[in-house]
């Protein structure tokens, strides 16, 4: 390895203290992070229904609107339309990719749609069936030039996705227009979650160590969140 030269090194030094200063003041201004009051236990989680039927990793899940039903993706290339009730199979969508990394409801329950490493949304109309008796597959986004991640409905009509290409983009349902492509990213957009006051404003996190929030009716990113070491693959707005 070749030695450092002076102006490298003084750089280096002069990059560290810059990264200093900025923790120091992100710091100052965060949230609260405390855990509560110390002695106070969680309460125990307990497992209330157990859903059998995928036969290989399941990858993704996600609830409808009326907290009954849901839907989850697995490697063995189908999706499951569960009540989560009674424990029974409503439907089974085969896929044609297994390489499924999203899974999700439209709020009103007519609608699933998943996504993955087929670089491809695809959507199935729950109400209506093929010639082979299964949920009708009513529309295939494709264009991305990554693996998409995450999906989410703020309404029948349209979907947000996120995906490997660093894009944020807004679909039509009905006709598959693309109506938004928000960039600001700098790497894999991992993981999004739509803020249930809000549909219009959703969070996502990226392998570029950021949690970004968003407003379909604004241009660019709102708020950008640091703070995390490594990717951020998992967020959620309650």
């Amino acid at each position: 390895m070749p030695p450092v030269d002076e102006e490298t090194a003084s750089l280096r030094e002069e990059l560290g203290k810059l990264v200093e200063k900025l923790r120091i003041k992100q710091e100052a201004v965060r949230d609260d992070t405390s855990l509560g009051t110390p002695g106070q236990k969680p309460g125990k989680a307990s497992t209330k229904k157990l859903l059998k039927g995928h036969i290989n990793k399941v990858t993704c899940c996600h609830f409808s609107g009326d907290s009954r039903h849901a839907v989850s993706g697995s490697l063995d290339g189908k999706l499951i339309v569960w009540d989560c009730w009674t424990g029974n199979k409503i439907q089974v969508i085969p896929l044609r990719s297994a390489w499924v990394m999203t899974a999700v409801f439209s709020h009103s329950g007519s609608f699933v749609a998943c996504g993955g490493m087929d670089n491809m949304l695809t959507i199935y109309d729950l109400n209506n069936r093929d010639g082979n008796g299964m949920a009708k597959m009513v529309r295939e986004i494709t264009g991305y030039e990554g693996f998409l991640s995450s999906a989410r409905f703020p309404d029948d009509d349209t979907v947000v996705t996120g995906s490997g290409d660093m894009k944020i983009m807004q679909y039509q349902v009905e006709t598959g227009q693309k109506l938004l492509d928000l960039q600001g990213h700098n790497g894999d957009v991992a993981a999004l979650s739509l803020n249930p006051k809000d549909q219009n404003t959703f969070v996502t996190g990226s392998v570029d160590r950021t949690a970004r929030l968003w407003d379909l009716r604004k241009p660019g990113c709102v708020q950008t969140f640091w703070g995390h070491g490594a990717d951020v693959n998992s967020v959620s707005v309650h």
